[in-house]
């Protein structure tokens, strides 16, 4: 019977295949109570575990250089370090400890009670991306886990499998190839994700995730369709089943009738002949039909995605989120010298290209070391994060300005401060910037020039245009934050998340305003959030004035192609009809 199970898209195009089935690899643990003696052999067998695990990690790492970035791309590297760090958490050590020390639990007790009480700072934390970290500390625990009882990952068994040749409903397909699988899962771990991709899957589902877990994020870097968030997909779709994954409408279709299988098959073909002239469009200069410029640029996270960045033909790096540097280091940030090298070689990278970096935002909701959490601040979205956590913390605030104003010697660099308000804010950080330049002077240590901007993202900032204008050489919409704090939408709540709304009159008004404001000046403004590269909304921001997208690499291209076949003399009017509309979504479907 042919049925369909929901879930998030995360990363596009149409996979067809047998379902390979990987049940949840939740290990059963054990509960019972040691004798004191047995204190010391219980620490070791979690200690041994850890160990094992580390140098697994250290042997994946190993193989991703020897394979080169085609074979392995380096989300994956970036995402083992985040789990070796992990594994080396303090408070995850010492947690377990204390439990076995204290409480007298055995290893395999104390290893998941600290598991629970460290998932549950990571449930209170407001930014979508650190909270889906919860799933790679709990990928952890598992391994060690795993480890300690002497098990295999739960993919290892399935990566090697061979392929099928067709039957029935497989005449459908070309009957001269064999059949692809899908890999259906609760989760996956960046480990499995190397094996994924050394193995025969050509798509895959997990019951958990959203659209900033990691294997979302490595979804896209690989180009391959995935469905995440899809709930119990594991129970009920059976092995061997045939599943469609449309990974751009986030819905998975089980056991198709040949109609269904035929339509998708036809999808599937036309979507890799749109990539395919998509590619072509590479090294064509995004401008619209009228002779408008467009510049495209890339949203990057880590110094090595700047090659992913020029691959896909960003003209520069509109937004370099620096917080990566920061995270997962219990309380040692990263020095001056060490992130000048980082920043440096992100300059270098994008070989004379523009390179915004953001200083660094993390805050109440994003702690960066063990210190217990104050439950005095009830919502962290609203507490000290972002520039009001740096200035509340001058020398590494300093720290990081010096480091960034040195790596741009080495080329153009952009500085984006997030989440300024108040006039007194902003000259406290102009202040500080002035300060970092008089400290490497004192030192007679060489640095650049650096453009100023600030980021867009209160609604405060963006009733305050003239304002900032006054202070800044650009401006930077985060249209992410900038919804959810227009519409006091917490977009991690799944009860109001259906309210979080782009589209939305006052949204759209303030988008539009900041645009117009900074156009009037003759100052630049781009657009870094999740609308930047959301394609149905490209010919929109087009109208209302919008010159420079930045978004993830794999967007770029299709953006291109929406520029490419506009006329903005012809937009602008539509646009603002759509921005005076009562109900601006279905405005934009009619235009």
């Amino acid at each position: 019977m042919t049925f369909a199970i929901h879930g998030l898209a995360v990363s596009r195009g149409i996979a067809i295949g047998r379902a390979v089935l990987v049940a949840s690899s939740r290990v059963d643990v054990a509960h019972y109570f040691i004798q004191s003696p047995q204190i010391e052999a219980e620490i070791e067998r979690v200690r041994a575990g850890r160990d094992a695990v580390a140098e697994e990690i250290r042997r994946l790492q190993e193989s991703i250089i020897r394979m080169g970035p085609k074979e392995a791309p380096h989300e994956l590297g970036a995402l083992l370090e985040v789990h070796l760090m992990l594994l080396q958490d303090v408070e995850l050590i010492s947690g377990v400890k204390h439990w076995i020390t204290e409480r007298l639990y055995n290893a395999e007790w104390a290893l998941t009670t600290q598991l629970e009480v460290i998932a549950r700072q990571f449930d209170e934390m407001e930014d979508a991306y650190l909270r889906e970290r919860k799933a790679d500390l709990e990928q952890i625990v598992e391994r060690v886990l795993r480890a300690m009882k002497g098990a295999d990952s739960p993919i290892a068994t399935h990566s090697q499998r061979p392929l099928r040749k067709q039957s029935q409903q497989d005449l459908l397909l070309d009957d001269t190839v064999d059949v692809p699988l899908v890999l259906v899962a609760h989760d996956l771990s960046p480990a499995d994700m190397l094996q994924f991709k050394q193995s025969v899957f050509a798509g895959f589902i997990t019951d958990v995730g959203g659209r900033t877990s990691h294997t979302a994020i490595v979804a896209r870097s690989m180009d391959i369709p995935a469905v995440v968030g899809a709930r119990t997909s594991s129970q009920l779709v059976r092995q061997d089943d045939w599943v469609i994954i449309d990974g751009d409408a986030g819905v998975i279709i089980v056991d198709p009738s040949p109609i269904i299988l035929a339509e998708y098959g036809f999808k599937q073909r036309q979507g890799e002949l749109e990539r395919g002239r998509l590619q072509r469009l590479l090294h064509t200069p995004a401008i619209t039909m009228d002779g408008e410029r467009v510049q495209l640029l890339a949203n990057i996270e880590m110094p090595e995605d700047a090659e992913l960045a020029l691959k896909a033909g960003a003209l520069g790096v509109g937004l370099f989120r620096s917080e990566f540097l920061f995270m997962g280091r219990q309380g040692k940030l990263p020095n001056e010298e060490e992130q000048y090298q980082a920043y440096k070689r992100a300059v270098e990278g994008m070989k004379g290209l523009p390179v915004t970096i953001r200083t660094v935002d993390v805050g109440a909701d994003k702690p960066l070391d063990d210190s217990p959490r104050d439950e005095a601040h009830l919502n962290p979205a609203l507490g000290l994060r972002a520039i009001r956590w740096s200035l509340a913390d001058p020398a590494m605030f300093l720290t990081q300005l010096r480091a960034i104003l040195r790596a741009a010697a080495h080329g153009q660099v952009h500085l984006l401060v997030p989440m300024l308000a108040h006039a007194r804010e902003i000259r406290q950080t102009l202040a500080h910037i002035d300060h970092a330049r008089a400290m490497l002077d004192n030192r007679g240590v060489v640095y650049g020039p650096v453009k100023l901007g600030a980021m867009i993202e209160i609604p405060a900032a963006a009733l305050s245009l003239k304002l900032f204008l006054k202070h800044f050489d650009f401006l930077s919409i985060g249209t992410n934050d900038l919804i959810q704090y227009t519409l006091a939408i917490d977009r991690a709540d799944e009860s109001v998340a259906h309210l979080y709304d782009p589209l939305h009159p006052a949204v759209l008004q303030l988008v539009a305003n900041t645009i117009a404001e900074c156009r009037a000046q003759g100052k630049d403004v781009s657009v870094c959030g999740e609308m930047a590269g959301d394609t149905t909304l490209t010919r929109l921001l087009l109208g209302l004035g919008l010159r420079s997208f930045s978004m993830h690499p794999a967007q770029i291209l299709a953006v291109k192609q929406e520029v490419l076949r506009s006329d903005v003399s012809r937009l602008a009017p539509w646009a603002q009809t759509v921005l005076e509309s009562e109900d601006p979504a279905l405005q934009l479907r009619r235009g």
